[in-house]
Parts: C-alpha cells; structure tokens; sequence
C-alpha cells in the first residue's frame, strides 16, 4: 500500500505498523521523534498496535535543542 510520510512516497506492506513503517522509513534510531498520522498525534505506546491505511498522511517530527 502506498503511504506518505513527510511529503514523500513509500510503499508499504498491507498490514503495516506505525513500529514496522518506522524501520523502513527512518534510516536513523528513532529517539526524540513524534509521529502524527492524518494530523492526528500517536502515542509512542500505541506505535507498535497503530495500523496504517492506504492513503495515510504521515508527519514525523525530530526534537531539537536549542533556542
């Protein structure tokens, strides 16, 4: 199933997690990060239960430090 993450494409398998999608996408450890799908915040607890729709609109948003 195609999905979207951060404005860009990604092929994804039919029943794919926030967790499973998290390792295909992110080519770095996956600290300091939220995720939001359709706008909506997802728990870090819930990654792992979370499926993704075809269609889905993901934002993963980096913490940083600094002011």
């Amino acid at each position: 199933m195609e999905i979207t993450v951060n404005q860009q494409n990604y092929s994804v398998s039919d029943a794919c997690s926030l967790q499973q999608m998290i390792a295909t996408v992110l080519t770095q450890p996956a600290k300091g990060i939220a995720i939001a799908v359709n706008q909506e915040i997802v728990p870090k607890a819930n990654w792992a239960t979370h499926l993704l729709n075809p269609g889905d609109y993901i934002t993963i948003i980096k913490a940083t430090q600094g002011g």
